[in-house]
């Protein structure tokens, strides 16, 4: 569901330094939060929360030179900056046509909130959730 409160087209996301720098046009695709193992060792955190994104509404404001990508399984990758090694970016064959975007490096709200865990059965225990979102073991 999108938040009717957000006017604007689109959203601006970065690294830390602000050498990757990206824009997203919306509206998105969905929004949720992924508990996968892979995650939690990439970003050091209980779990990291993407944006699902059309290629085709994916735009870099910055040159592309500082940003690599890590092949962290035969058909997924994660772009991150090679200056300030922050993650940002996720892509896999099993979503061609989508780019996943962190959340948390976005400059502005964007057009939805999370709706959803993903991988929920490899969350951490030290972590107790406080909403109601719905909990899938994989993803849906």
């Amino acid at each position: 569901m999108t938040d009717s409160a957000i006017t604007s087209k689109s959203a601006r996301d970065h690294c830390l330094c602000g050498a990757v720098e990206f824009r997203v046009n919306f509206p998105t695709r969905w929004c949720a939060h992924c508990h996968c193992s892979m995650c939690q060792q990439a970003h050091g955190a209980a779990f990291v929360t993407w944006v699902g994104v059309p290629k085709i509404q994916f735009e870099f404001l910055s040159e592309e030179k500082h940003l690599n990508w890590y092949a962290s399984s035969d058909a997924a990758s994660r772009g991150y900056c090679n200056r300030c090694g922050t993650t940002l970016l996720f892509r896999s064959s099993r979503w061609d046509d989508e780019i996943h975007v962190t959340l948390a490096n976005f400059e502005q709200p964007i057009d939805r909130t999370p709706s959803f865990h993903v991988f929920y059965d490899s969350h951490v225990k030290w972590v107790r959730l406080g909403d109601d979102l719905e909990q899938y073991p994989e993803t849906p």
